[in-house]
């Protein structure tokens, strides 16, 4: 079906077409998918039980309207937001770009979104901590905000008895300067976070992929002393030397999709490399396929999260990662995939 809707979506504005799928998707169109993973695919990271490792990166709900909705494709969570204390328009529009021949995607939206007030309303309608299947959301600052700490704080204190895992995105490219927390600002965040932690949930960091890899090490080394429970690898990258085909590509704006997969496996790598079984990591960047999910938890992923790809190949997508998964699994003769994590290593 989705092949032959494809060419109309395609025809649309990306963003257009975005929020028709929203609608379309609250309104019940994943109804006759309602696919359960293997049970061989259950993995568990920190103090979370995951059905399967393949999940929803955060951008596709934003306002955590439809990722109930979305479990029914395959996936193991969802990752809602990024939302922000405040609801924010965002960057001006167009925002987000198609490069079809790339299989990828370019978007500089700016942390739109409802502001937490809508999106706490909206995940307590569902009330998803009794669902199998994960939910988390993604915190950012307000564009605009006087002290960006404090908005990570303030989306912690209001998200975390109602999620599963909480992400703090320190990386979008299209937030002016938020990729200064990758930096020296590291330390002075984290230590807040930590001294405000509510409870045991979860708390993600997500990184970019442009950072150099002695950056890497130190927020490593942050997260790791301040009890963070995972690092996210990666966001999306303002490189452009990956040999693109599409033409007429922005200058700015985070490049997402194939192209980037080859420099986050590198990040992954390298990251896992520091943290070993200190801290998981959550693989993010270019997975199209079953192999690259495997390969992704074979560098060192506890869990892979996708976006890109299931815009260019729909909904069907999802359980055929997972029914490639279980009979990659069974060519090594595994049992559960944490037996695998980080068994291969990239040569330099």
């Amino acid at each position: 079906m989705y092949k032959l809707l494809k060419p109309l979506i395609f025809s649309l504005d990306p963003e257009l077409a975005h929020n028709i799928g929203v609608i379309f998707i609250k309104r019940g169109i994943f109804n006759f998918f309602n696919t359960i993973p293997s049970e061989k695919l259950a993995v568990r990271v920190g103090n979370i039980d995951f059905p399967t490792p393949i999940g929803l990166a955060a951008g596709f709900d934003k306002n955590a309207e439809i990722f109930d909705e979305i479990f029914k494709i395959g996936f193991g969570f969802v990752e809602a937001g990024t939302v922000t204390p405040r609801p924010q328009y965002g960057n001006p529009k167009p925002r987000i770009f198609r490069l079809k021949e790339d299989s990828a995607l370019i978007n500089k939206l700016g942390f739109n979104n409802v502001g937490l007030d809508e999106f706490v309303s909206n995940i307590v309608k569902i009330n998803p901590l009794d669902n199998y299947q994960k939910i988390g959301a993604n915190l950012g600052p307000n564009k605009d905000s006087v002290n960006r700490i404090d908005d990570y704080v303030e989306g912690i204190r209001r998200v975390s008895k109602i999620v599963d895992y909480i992400t703090i995105n320190i990386s979008s490219p299209n937030t002016e300067n938020l990729r200064d927390f990758e930096n020296s600002n590291i330390v002075e965040l984290l230590k807040e976070i930590e001294s405000n932690r509510l409870d045991d949930t979860p708390i993600f960091i997500k990184i970019s992929p442009d950072i150099e890899n002695k950056q890497i090490s130190s927020v490593i080394e942050s997260a790791i002393k301040h009890k963070m429970n995972g690092l996210i690898v990666s966001n999306t990258s303002k490189d452009r030397r990956f040999g693109l085909k599409s033409k007429n590509i922005p200058k700015d704006g985070g490049l997402s999709g194939a192209p980037i997969l080859s420099l986050v496996n590198e990040k992954l790598s390298f990251a896992y490399s520091v943290g070993k079984n200190s801290i998981p990591i959550i693989g993010v960047g270019g997975v199209s396929s079953g192999a690259d999910a495997y390969k992704k938890i074979k560098l060192g992923a506890s869990l892979v999260q996708l976006y890109t790809s299931l815009v260019y190949e729909g909904p069907s997508l999802i359980s055929k990662i997972n029914n490639d998964l279980v009979e990659l699994m069974k060519l090594d003769g595994v049992s559960n995939l944490s037996e695998v994590v980080g068994t291969t290593k990239l040569k330099p």
